[in-house]
């Protein structure tokens, strides 16, 4: 069983940065696959960046790139997502996700993939 807690949410101006952590209660977090999904409500969940179990492999969905950096900490079984130049679509409520790295594979960008979910921390960007 993993448990997934995030935070750092909030509400900031456009152009601004937050850094999303998620906590993983599990024994062996270095064999999860993460990753950061987003939703506003009445929208289906959509992909933003993704991680394998080591680190050495990062995705991003293209909104992301070149202003999402997800990250990890093994040894503090703790994800991370810095986002930069933050712009009112980013609005959203963001969800860290969980799966054995050997199990999701290829798949490590689709939503339904993931078997294990945080509760989610909505981020509000002000414009």
């Amino acid at each position: 069983q993993v448990q997934l807690v995030e935070s750092g949410g909030g509400l900031v101006q456009a152009g601004g940065s937050l850094r999303l952590s998620c906590a993983a209660s599990v024994r062996t977090f270095s064999n999860y696959a993460m990753a950061w999904f987003r939703q506003v409500l009445g929208k289906e969940r959509e992909f933003v960046a993704a991680i394998n179990w080591s680190g050495s492999r990062t995705y991003y969905a293209d909104f992301a790139k070149g202003r999402f950096t997800i990250s990890r900490d093994n040894a503090k079984n703790t994800v991370y997502l810095q986002m930069n130049s933050l712009e009112p679509e980013d609005t959203a409520v963001y969800y860290c996700a969980a799966d054995p790295d050997s199990k999701i594979g290829a798949r490590i960008k689709t939503r339904w993939e993931y078997d294990y979910w945080g509760q989610g921390t909505q981020v509000t960007v002000s414009s």
